[in-house]
C-alpha cells in the first residue's frame, strides 16, 4: 500500500498514496460520521448545540451540524453531540456509535480513528396523544308547543 502519511491544511485532511495525495474536507470527515450515527437505534437525532437554552435537533440535512473532527498527522479524533430517546440504554448506543462510525471513517478515507467521544445533549420523550375527548351532542331543540287555549 501507500505511504500513509497524513497533515492538516486549513480544516482538510490530507492523505499521500503513492499515485498522488487524496484531500478530505473536515466536513466530509463529519457528514460520514453523522450518517452513521443517526442509524443506530436510540438515536433521535443529533444536536447541534444549545439555541437560547434549548437543545435543537437537527436533521438528516444538517449531518455535520453537532460533530467535531480534529485530523492529526494520522489519525482522526470525532466528537459527537447526540440526542437519545428515552427508554434506550445510553451505553450500549454509545458502543454502536462509536463502532459504526469508526468502521464508516476507516472503511471510506482510509483515516485511522483513533477515538469517537459522545456527549448526549438531550433526551426525546415519546410524543403522548391526549385522549380524545368526545363533545356531548347538541340536543335537537323541539319546536314550542303552542300553549293549549282551554
Amino acid at each position: 500500500m501507500a505511504d500513509t502519511n497524513l497533515s492538516t491544511q486549513d480544516t482538510t485532511a490530507v492523505k499521500k498514496e503513492s499515485n498522488g495525495t487524496v484531500t478530505f474536507a473536515n466536513e466530509v470527515i463529519a457528514t460520514i460520521a453523522g450518517l452513521a450515527a443517526v442509524d443506530i437505534p436510540g438515536v433521535a437525532g443529533m444536536s447541534g448545540g444549545f439555541v437560547d437554552g434549548f437543545t435543537e435537533l437537527l436533521g438528516r440535512k444538517n449531518l455535520s451540524k453537532g460533530i467535531k473532527v480534529e485530523v492529526g498527522t494520522e489519525e482522526v479524533a470525532v466528537d459527537i453531540a447526540i440526542v437519545v430517546e428515552y427508554g434506550t440504554p445510553v451505553p450500549e448506543i454509545a458502543r454502536n456509535i462509536q463502532m459504526a462510525v469508526m468502521k464508516a471513517i476507516e472503511t471510506m478515507t482510509g483515516l485511522k480513528v483513533v477515538e469517537v467521544n459522545l456527549n448526549v445533549q438531550g433526551i426525546k420523550f415519546k410524543e403522548q396523544t391526549a385522549p380524545v375527548r368526545k363533545e356531548k351532542e347538541p340536543k335537537e331543540e323541539k319546536p314550542e308547543k303552542a300553549p293549549r287555549v282551554k
